[in-house]
This record gives C-alpha cells, structure tokens and sequence, in this order.
C-alpha cells in the first residue's frame, strides 16, 4: 500500500511541478526579458541604441515589409527576416511604448506592395527571378526615412542603420558640417595664365550636400562657427596656429572633427607646378594628444601593393578587410579602398585618451621617405625592409581632451586673404571667446593620413553617357567618409553603437575535422584513380589498335580476354572510388551529426543522468540503517 501511496504522490508531484513551470513559463513571458546567452551578445542592445530610444519624445512607427507568403525565398533569407523581426522587438522593447512595429506582407498588387512603393522600400530580386520584398520604412511626425532593401551582408550593421534611421527621422533640420582645406573641393574656374585648370566639385562634396548643410570654412580662420557640428579637414598645408587654435577650440567644445593629413598629397596641384605633392599635418594638436606623423614619410607595403608589372606601386595601398577595424561602425562592412601615398601615426595617445585603429598596414610595410612616392616598377618594391610594424594610417581618439595651447591663444598674424574659393570667417574686430583648457565632457575625432583617397582620380569612375555626368564607385573610398560623417553628424550616441555578431556561426571545427578525414583518403583516391586512368588508357590504346576500326572489329580469344579483363578492373576500380567517396561523406555527415547531438541533447542527458544518481544516492540512504 505504501507502495502504491508513493507512486501516487510522486505522479501527483510532477504534475504539480509541470503546471507550476507552465504558470512560471507564462508569467515570466509577459515581461518579455530573457538571458542572453549567445556568443558576442546577438539579442543584447547597444548603449547607443538604448540611447537613442531613451530620448524619443513621440511614437516612432516602424514599418516592416517582408514577403512571409513567398513560398520560394531560401533558407538563409528566411532566417535573416526573423532575426529582423526579433531586433526590432528588442527595439520596442527598450523604446518603453514610444516606437510602433507593424509587419506588412506585400503580395503582388496588393495595397501593402503599393504602400511598399510609397514608402521608398524596393523589391529584392532571387536568382531565379523572383522577387519579393525585405526591407522597413521609420516615420516620425513628418519625417519619413525607408531602409529600402535589408541584405543578409549588412546584417552586422543592421542595429547601427536601424538606430541611425530612427536619429535621422527623429531631428528636426539638417546638420552643418563643415569643410576646411586649401584646396578647391568645391570645384574653381583655375587660373588659365599659370596654368592651373578649371575643376568640379569634388563628387565627396556633392554627396555630402545631399543629405547635410555643408558650409565652406577658410583654412585661415581664427574660429569655427557656432553652428558647425562636424568638420572636414582636408590636407591643411601651412596651416596657422591661429587656425589650429581655432580646431583646438572646436574639439573642447565639443565639435566633431574628421582630419585628412598628407605626406604626400597627389593630387594638390599648386600654381606653376608640374605635379602636386605637397605636405599637411596638426603638428601643435597631434603632439598634445600624444601622436605623430612625419609628413617626410610614406608607407610602402609589400602585401597592399597596388597594381602589377612596371605599373606596380608598393606606394600606393590597395587594401582589403584585413587592413580594417572589423568591430567599428565605419569600417566594419567597407570592402576595398585605395589609399595613395599614406602616411603613418606614431606613439601612444595623451592620458584620458584612448586610441583605436581604424585602418593599418600590413607587417609587410616600411616608412620612406617621400621622395619614392611616384615610383613605378621594380623599383617599387626593391630594397623595401618589411619592419614587421601594422602602420596605423587611420585612427579614431576617444576621451577628455586638453588644450594644445597651455599658454594662451598663439598671437594673430596680419590677414593674407581667404583660401581658394573659401569664404572668410575672420571678424576684423570680434574678440575670440574665452580659452577652454579641457573639454567638459569625452568627445573623438578621427585622423587619417591620407587626403589623396577622396580625390574623384582615386575614388570614383565618371562617365558621360548621353551628356549626362554618370559617377560609379571605383572602391569604398567615399563610403569611409560618408560613414564617419554620418556617424559623427547624427545623434552622439550613434558611437557608441557598435556592429553585431552574426547568428550564422559556420562548423569551423567541422570543417578542420572534414579537411584531416579527406588527407586520410587522398592516398587511396590518387592511387584509385590513377589505376584506373592507366586501364581507361591502355583499353582505349587496344581498341584503337583494331583493324577495321569503325567497322565491327574481329578479335582474336586472347585480345578479346585482355579486353574484357580490362573492362573488369575498370568497372571494379570505379565501384572502389564510389565506396571511398561515400565513405568520406559519412564520415562528415556523422560529424555534424554528432556535433549537433553533443550541442542540442548533452546538457538535457547530463541532468537526466544527474537526476537518476541523486535518485538513487537518496534511495540507498533511506534504505541504510
């Protein structure tokens, strides 16, 4: 009876413990947390973000398109809408009822495709031809920002592009960024009598128009505006310290700067030369926040060596994603670019600041002297000294920056004149407002040595096709710009975003182990094939050596024996092959097989197997005396 009065309170127990996890399970599910796990933080929000949605002062509506009935979309793009669909939860999870999500599935010709179109959000097309829709529209007030199509590539920056459009619909006019530098970015009539020629805009200039305020500033100017948020420096050759006092001033207050230093800048062709060349650097800012760059020096790299033959430049760096910050926002999806005759940035940031690589060099590489900047060939690259040295070449300083000028504002000089094309920013009798020593709060800037790069002769392809001016990208030289740009003019949090790990976590291990299963096959399949390479061979060889060839030719008993044997050893030789390939593919599949039981059913059989010794351990204690 006590038997039986045991079993029934332990059946009674499980039950009891089941609906208990059954009402914990739906109690806990409407508070909508959960304990993120996964490697690199897939489901766990940056502090920008949360920023950002921290600070939304109305609904933001957030409109997903996504073809969920299309019944031909692959696998992969399926699971990449889902975790589109989960980031955006996590969103309005974090917005605190301030950001809206409504799905859309726009089948053809239905109201949600014309919706679709409205809304700037485009038709992706399949291999096969097929089309469907993936892609989301962020509306604030009367702004409205499309995402025109979510790509699987981007999926690393897509909290980033997610959080920028919502910083973009959410601000109420466009941001000023202005453009210091000597040289005629915004194109110029040339001077014809000492031979300087008209130029364009630059194409950077154009695109930055686009989407910004942008304002010239003189590259003599003894202050920023006010109302200038980020600054473009490009090669400041004979900058004045009155202008490097005013850059000074700009950062402690909290302006955003993007430098382009050069120690050798191409494509700035002064009057009366033949050829550019000329050299910029921050000399008075650089050494106040523990950095320097000889404007002397450029790198050579034997590995981003750029072109081939007696066109190869070891001068001119053609570099690729190993050459890139793969966790920052700017660089994390950038691809190729090309840098000619970069410069390098030397020694360890000032205290409160800190240092992060942005673009570097190869081990590969030297610093030399400038003089070899243009030389071609085998001259290039002879009696190069790899350093065993990654160059920093763009480098972004994070942190509390202090005063370049300790003693005071540097001492003003008699006015030359505007820059090229700029306009002036000097007051003849305005004073300058007072010095700050230290910014108030951290702020960055971005500094790269290198102004050649968003040059239209190194970053894009122009066309004119039926009179019409048709610029193609040559490289993602423009697009670094554009992304610290973008970076830096929306909301400051967006730095703090960073890129996501991706969910797609490829069997690397498996693959090791499928590389050491094939080598131990390889001898036996070379040897398999190369048997029956030679009997394909010397049976080709007898049949051709018939008489009456193409007529049905006579053989003698011991040639048709011969051939027939032949026959045999192929057939068995093919049979063989076919056994060893399957081998070799089990041998794989039961490798992801067992992978997979290991990963999925290891922790639920370790406390099976837990529960069964404890039950046992408290069994044999009861039954002790």
């Amino acid at each position: 009876m006590k038997k039986y009065e045991s079993l029934i309170y332990s059946a009674f127990g499980v039950a009891a413990l089941f609906v208990v996890l059954l009402l914990a399970n739906f109690v806990l599910g409407a508070f909508k947390q959960r304990l993120d796990l996964t490697a690199g933080g897939l489901y766990t929000l940056s502090a920008g973000t949360r920023a950002i949605l921290a600070k939304l002062d109305a609904p933001v509506k957030i409109r997903l398109y996504y073809s969920q009935s299309e019944a031909n979309l692959p696998l992969p793009i399926k699971g990449f809408a889902r975790r589109v669909e989960d980031l955006l939860g996590e969103f309005r999870q974090a917005a605190g009822g301030k950001l809206v999500l409504e799905k859309l599935d726009p089948r053809p010709d239905s109201e949600a495709e014309d919706s679709a179109a409205i809304e700037g959000v485009e038709a992706q097309t399949l291999p096969s031809g097929d089309r469907f829709y993936l892609g989301l529209s962020v509306s604030h007030a009367d702004q409205k920002i499309a995402m025109p199509a979510l790509s699987l590539d981007r999926e690393q920056l897509l909290e980033y592009d997610v959080a920028r459009a919502i910083s973009r619909a959410t601000r109420a006019t466009k941001p000023v960024i202005g453009v210091l530098s000597p040289m005629p970015l915004f194109g110029s009539r040339g001077i014809p009598q000492m031979g300087v020629p008209p130029s364009e805009k630059l194409v950077l200039v154009s695109e930055l128009e686009r989407d910004f305020e942008v304002k010239r500033v003189s590259a003599e100017a003894d202050r920023i505006p006010e109302d200038v948020h980020v600054l473009l420096v490009v090669n400041p050759r004979g900058i004045s310290e009155q202008t490097e006092y005013a850059l000074d001033q700009f950062v402690l207050r909290g302006g955003k700067m993007v430098a382009l230093l050069d120690p050798y800048a191409y494509f700035d062709l002064l009057p009366g030369a033949r050829e550019g060349g000329t050299s910029s650097t921050l000399e008075h800012l650089l050494k106040a926040w523990g950095l320097a760059m000889d404007p002397t020096k450029v790198v050579q790299d034997l590995k981003y060596v750029s072109g081939g033959g007696p066109q190869q430049m070891s001068s001119v760096l053609s570099l690729n994603t190993e050459a890139f910050d793969p966790d920052d926002i700017s660089t994390g999806r950038l691809g190729f670019t090309m840098f000619p005759m970069v410069g390098a940035f030397t020694g360890k940031p000032a205290e409160g600041l800190k240092e992060t690589v942005l673009i570097k060099s190869s081990k590969f590489a030297q610093l030399a002297d400038n003089s070899v900047a243009t030389t071609q060939g085998e001259a290039s690259v002879r009696g190069i000294k790899p350093s065993g040295v990654e160059y920093p070449i763009a480098v972004r300083l994070a942190g509390r920056f202090k005063t370049a000028f300790p003693d005071g504002p540097p001492k003003p000089k008699e006015d030359k004149g505007a820059g090229a094309g700029a306009e002036s920013n000097k007051g003849e009798s305005a004073p300058l407002p007072p010095q700050l020593m230290e910014s108030k709060s951290d702020n960055s800037a971005v500094l790269i040595a290198d102004s050649d790069f968003i040059n239209d002769g190194a970053a894009v392809n122009i066309q004119e096709v039926f009179g019409q001016r048709i610029v193609v990208p040559a490289n993602s030289n423009l697009s670094f710009v554009q992304a610290l740009v973008e970076q830096y003019a929306g909301d400051p949090a967006l730095t703090d975003v960073r890129t996501r790990a991706v969910a797609a976590r490829p069997f690397t291990v498996i693959r090791e182990m499928e590389a050491q299963a094939a080598q131990h096959y390889m001898g036996k399949l070379k040897q398999l094939e190369d048997s029956l390479q030679q009997t394909q061979e010397k049976l080709d060889a007898l049949q051709k050596s018939q008489p009456g060839r193409g007529k049905a030719a006579i053989l003698t008993p011991e040639q048709q024996k011969e051939v027939d044997n032949f026959k045999r050893v192929a057939a068995e030789t093919r049979l063989e092959l076919k056994e060893v390939r399957r081998d070799l593919r089990a041998d794989s599949e039961a490798l992801q097989f067992w992978t997979k039981v290991v990963n999925i059913a290891l922790m639920p059989v370790l406390v099976v197997l837990a529960g069964i010794v404890w039950a046992i351990y408290r069994r044999r204690r009861k039954v002790a005396p």
